[in-house]
């Protein structure tokens, strides 16, 4: 499957805001956004005026970036939203949020969604007692997540809690940092989505 291989605050700069892609850097002077809060390239700091395409297109490649999904998945994601009872746009939040590596990152068991991605892949996580592997695995409220068992000691999950201490866990999440286990108490509303998202412009863009 293709991935992105350079730098992700590359991705950051050009959306002009933070996607919390780095972890900890992220909240830290060193923050690229920070220091350089403009585009990459060449012509990074020349002014261009977006047309209403244009505004549609970055906000969906935004979402889509921050949750480190390709161009065809999240199609995919769109057509299940637009399918569902109620708002197309909240739908598609809901969908995104489920996924089991953003649920692993908003658990506080990984820095950043990229490091959650990794993690699933290498099967350190169970979904009710099963290994699960695929960071695009779709939760549902009663699920338990939960560190594996010869994964709970490693040092690697030592830096994670020390790092993501006092993160603040969602309302629709419950997390129990002694045993690793996280359970969904239910599925994630539109208050509950802690990035700046204007999923209109998303439900435009596809509408065309």
């Amino acid at each position: 499957m293709a991935r992105y291989t350079e730098s992700v605050c590359r991705i950051c700069r050009r959306e002009g805001q933070k996607l919390f892609l780095k972890g900890d850097r992220c909240y830290t002077d060193k923050c690229a956004v920070t220091r350089r809060a403009y585009a990459p390239g060449q012509h990074g700091q020349g002014r261009r005026k977006l047309s209403e395409y244009g505004t549609q297109l970055r906000e969906k490649q935004k979402v889509r970036r921050a949750y480190g999904i390709l161009e065809g998945q999240f199609e995919h994601y769109f057509e299940m939203a637009n399918k569902k009872e109620g708002v197309t746009g909240e739908n598609l939040l809901t969908i995104l949020e489920s996924r089991l590596d953003n649920v692993v990152y908003k658990l506080g068991l990984a820095a950043s969604r990229p490091e959650a991605r990794q993690l699933v892949s290498h099967a350190h996580f169970t979904v009710n007692g099963k290994k699960v592997n695929i960071p695009s695995y779709l939760v549902k409220p009663g699920d338990v997540i939960a560190v594996r068992e010869k994964s709970r000691k490693s040092p690697k999950f030592e830096m994670i809690l020390a790092s993501t201490e006092g993160r603040i866990v969602p309302k629709w999440l419950d997390m129990n940092r002694d045993t690793l286990e996280g359970k969904v108490v239910a599925l994630a509303d539109r208050e509950d989505i802690d990035l700046p998202i204007e999923e209109h412009l998303i439900v435009e863009y596809y509408s065309k």
